[in-house]
């Protein structure tokens, strides 16, 4: 591949990777934004727990009722949580995937400079020898 093709497939690939950091950034942030909610609910469920100063039924019904209804929303968090989970992962391996990318990128830019390098040595290993001023210093036989 040429100069140009490689410079401009790393510039992609670069863009690419960016992006696929970018990505795993905001889902790493989703993730910790469910587990603080999934902490938030474990918190309310605990400050509603039953307690022996509930002697009215009625409030201790509401109570329960309140309870339940913070289990449900902890085991739908927790099923957040845990699709959270597999979308960071996802995001993480796609980042991995971009980095192998541009490296592999990098890699042959390198070996392709090399190359270049070589054939430039070859080039000037099988140029004609000149020294300055020979010309200058003919001596033909008079």
């Amino acid at each position: 591949m040429n100069r140009d093709t490689l410079a401009r497939i790393h510039r992609v690939r670069t863009m690419q990777l960016t992006l696929a950091r970018a990505e795993e950034a905001r889902q790493r942030a989703a993730l910790e934004d469910q587990q603080a909610l999934t902490r938030r609910i474990a918190g309310l469920v605990d400050a509603v727990a039953p307690t022996e100063a509930l002697h009215d039924s009625a409030h201790f019904a509401a109570v329960a009722h309140y309870r339940e209804r913070l289990h449900q929303s902890a085991a739908a968090a927790a099923q957040r949580v845990t699709q959270a989970e597999a979308r960071a992962a996802a995001a993480t391996a796609a980042s991995q995937d971009a980095k192998r990318d541009q490296s592999a990128v990098e890699k042959l830019i390198d070996r392709a400079r090399i190359e270049a390098d070589r054939q430039a040595m070859r080039a000037l290993e099988d140029a004609p020898v000149f020294r300055a001023g020979l010309l200058a210093k003919r001596h033909d036989p008079c």
